[in-house]
């Protein structure tokens, strides 16, 4: 079967997705020794030193108008990970992973209020599944609110913007540019944060400086590159429906790598994850 170019699109973006599921387990533990804000400013910054050769044959394409789009969408990325950052001291990781997932809820609510125009019924049952699945991986026997879920919440908006807007910027900018711009803002918000807020005493132990530089490149650079590329061939809420699919890559490299045990519940959960998306892809319109 031959694909086309939404198609691989979207089997580009799973790859993203696969990749961010599968470092989880190392940026865990790599924030034990290093605190998250110091480690986004390292993790970023190696990002941007990787693509400068790259961003160096692309400057004709460096305007004031790529600037700024670059600079937003990487506010909104790093406002996903800080208020993901700080929440989670306040929340239950279940919840986090819960409520972080409603962004495949909140990417098609964006584009229902800009283009008033309802998603297809498949593309609807692709993002029912998703959610419902979701819940069966992430919560537990029932969701008890805490202080820290509005903050993460937060985050869930702040990553649905992020995405929403890559969709928009991406078929009139340069990718190599976008992604540069965008993955520098992180690093030097992430910088100024570490300077602002009290952090622990770093440890550069090995295991930060692997998740670093395995972070760095294939899971920064190389994915974000990657969203802003392929995303001139696809659609906000497709990319949301595919980028649910990391906390299943979590669960199954966690899995492997850490010996955690994924119940029943969450193999319903991580089956209807890939139901909604496969739905979404093979029902729900190109175009939405």
């Amino acid at each position: 079967m031959k694909l086309n170019k939404s198609q691989w699109a979207d089997f580009s973006l799973l790859l993203v997705t696969l990749v961010w599921g599968s470092t989880f387990v190392i940026v865990k533990w790599a924030i034990e020794d290093l605190p998250p804000f110091p480690f986004l400013a390292i993790r970023f910054a190696l990002a941007f030193i990787s693509l400068l050769p790259f961003l160096w044959f692309q400057k004709a394409h460096i305007s004031k108008g790529t600037l700024l789009k670059g600079v937003a969408l990487g506010v909104f990325l790093f406002s996903g990970y800080a208020w993901q950052t700080v929440g989670l001291q306040y929340t239950t990781a279940s919840n986090a992973g819960f409520i972080t997932g409603l962004s495949v809820v909140f990417v098609p609510a964006l584009v229902i209020v800009t283009t008033r125009r309802l998603p297809s019924p498949g593309l609807l049952l692709g993002i029912l599944c998703a959610l419902v699945g979701l819940a069966f991986l992430s919560l537990g026997d029932r969701f008890q609110l805490n202080k820290g879920d509005l903050m993460i919440l937060a985050c869930a908006i702040s990553f649905a913007l992020h995405i929403f807007l890559v969709g928009r910027y991406a078929p009139q900018t340069n990718a190599t540019v976008l992604a540069s711009v965008q993955i520098l803002t992180v690093s030097i918000l992430s910088g100024l944060f570490s300077f602002l807020l009290p952090q622990p005493s770093l440890y550069f132990s090995s295991t930060a400086w692997i998740a670093l530089l395995v972070t760095a490149i294939p899971a920064t650079s190389l994915a974000f590159f990657a969203q802003t590329k392929m995303q001139q061939f696809t659609t906000p809420t497709h990319t949301a429906l595919i980028f649910s699919m990391e906390p299943v890559f979590a669960a199954i490299s966690a899995f492997f790598f850490a010996g955690e045990i994924l119940t029943t519940k969450g193999l319903i959960g991580a089956g209807l994850v890939l139901a909604g998306m496969l739905i979404a892809e093979f029902t729900g319109s190109k175009n939405e």
